[in-house]
């Protein structure tokens, strides 16, 4: 057997388990393992760390092992799979575990029509297409709360306008993630591909391209003509597969690849090509869609959305009453004091659990009694706002601090009144503090008014101390 026949021979037996076939790093997990390389060898060639690529493998030998009710490992994978090929029943089929075949059916890659016939591992019909799922680089998913407005948005854009490029930002721990997470098995079934990846490494756009049409091949989509005969355009091979094939890619964690201390969405020296591929992938051609998921809304997309355009942006917000299932799962007391904490913390979740676990910890899950409590408690909150303000200019900390000590929200004009900075220079400050979520927009007498939420301002105040 080649290692072609080994990746088909797993990925129909993982498929009769679980219903699911093999993602990106599970494939490569098995492709470097049949090479005979050693787990840093493999992390190398798959762009994952070493942890990350022994943890998954340590759940896929157990998901093999229980299939075929053997012990599989990496270093007893090749032997088994080489005495499976020869383990013959004595009625011409191979007994592969605790399952017997005619070895012609793998060996010609098709061990699925065997396994079908078998009512225990029947999973579902041949007929349905085949979905190449790579969810690899995503987390766990977590609690989700209600976010059934956002869904239904990102389902009309996608499905029925076929927006090519979807930027969803806003603070760390408001839910980017886990929305986009929900999302994939609401829409995975008018895609031949999805693709989740990570560039919390900051990987140049080269290394990604290359990272996606590896997988993209082993997930049977045709390679594009050679470049002599087709223009690549603007050497962004990946394009051609995107028209090949209809493909979700979703980028998460955009804000490693800006630089910090520059106002929203400028791009690190050499990471400038990202742009340009977005606004590329945006005006071509194609059935595909990309997510971009980030911190800060990139510059690009402001210029290339609009209402009947292929590009659109979201900005997540906090959650409303629902986030009070936070505290119901966390046991905390008092419900009628629910919603004046979910306000306080702007329905952050990952906050809300925060200080959730801090009531418990603290005042035995009163609300009350920490409510008592002057100033607001950040606790764990204090070390997530860093991250954010150690990326901001200077302008921005000096506009940030001003709408802190203001209190009432604040119009144009009066910041311009208040601080040594140009009206244009303020204008792309609160452009880009906007673009970062770090202010909020507020409507009085027809006017635009900005403040900031109460853990930014506390943050704030810690940090003049």
């Amino acid at each position: 057997m080649d290692v072609e026949e080994v990746l088909k021979l797993a990925d129909d037996l993982v498929f009769a388990k679980t219903g699911k076939h093999l993602n990106h790093l599970q494939e490569g997990i098995l492709r470097g393992t049949w090479q005979r390389q050693k787990y840093p060898e493999i992390a190398k060639t798959c762009h994952r760390s070493e942890p990350h690529v022994k943890k998954v493998a340590a759940k896929l030998w157990k998901l093999l092992s229980e299939t075929l009710g053997e012990d599989i490992n990496q270093s007893n994978f090749a032997y088994t799979v080489e005495r499976w090929q020869f383990s013959n029943t004595g009625n011409n089929c191979v007994q592969i575990g605790k399952i017997s075949c005619d070895p012609s059916h793998y060996l010609k890659g098709s061990l699925s029509t065997v396994l079908d016939n078998d009512p225990l591992n029947r999973k579902t019909s041949n007929t349905e297409p085949k979905i190449h799922l790579d969810l690899s680089d995503a987390p766990e998913p977590n609690l989700f709360y209600n976010r059934t407005s956002e869904l239904t948005t990102l389902k009309q854009w996608i499905l029925e306008n076929r927006t090519r490029l979807i930027a969803i930002y806003g603070l760390s721990g408001i839910g980017k993630t886990a929305l986009t997470l929900q999302l994939i098995p609401q829409i995975q079934q008018e895609f031949d591909c999805i693709i989740y990846r990570s560039l919390r490494n900051s990987p140049p756009l080269q290394t990604l391209q290359t990272n996606l049409i590896q997988f993209l091949c082993m997930g049977d989509a045709p390679v594009p003509a050679p470049a002599e005969e087709r223009t690549i355009a603007r050497g962004f091979p990946l394009l051609e597969y995107l028209r090949s094939h209809r493909c979700l890619l979703i980028l998460d964690d955009l804000q490693t690849i800006f630089t910090p201390q520059q106002l929203a969405g400028n791009y690190r020296s050499g990471y400038e090509n990202y742009s340009t591929f977005f606004k590329q992938l945006t005006e071509s051609s194609h059935n595909s869609s990309l997510i971009l998921l980030s911190w800060e809304k990139p510059r690009e997309i402001a210029a290339l959305e609009g209402e009947n355009r292929p590009c659109k942006s979201l900005q997540l917000n906090g959650l409303g009453p629902e986030a009070q299932e936070i505290f119901k799962e966390k046991g905390l007391a008092e419900p009628d004091r629910w919603l004046e904490l979910i306000d306080l913390y702007r329905g952050n979740p990952l906050w809300l659990n925060i200080i959730a676990t801090a009531i418990q910890d603290l005042f035995g899950g009163s609300v009350s009694e920490f409510l008592s409590y002057k100033p607001l408690f950040l606790g764990d909150i204090e070390s997530l706002l860093q991250q954010h303000f150690e990326i901001l200019t200077e302008s921005e900390q000096q506009v940030l601090s001003w709408l802190a000590s203001t209190p009432a929200p604040a119009d144009i004009s009066k910041i311009t009144e208040n601080l040594q900075l140009s009206p244009p220079e303020i204008l792309k400050v609160m452009q880009s503090l906007g673009r970062k979520s770090l202010v909020e927009t507020v409507k009085q007498n027809d006017r635009s008014h900005f403040s900031i939420e109460p853990a930014v301002i506390e943050y704030l105040k810690l940090q003049q101390i």
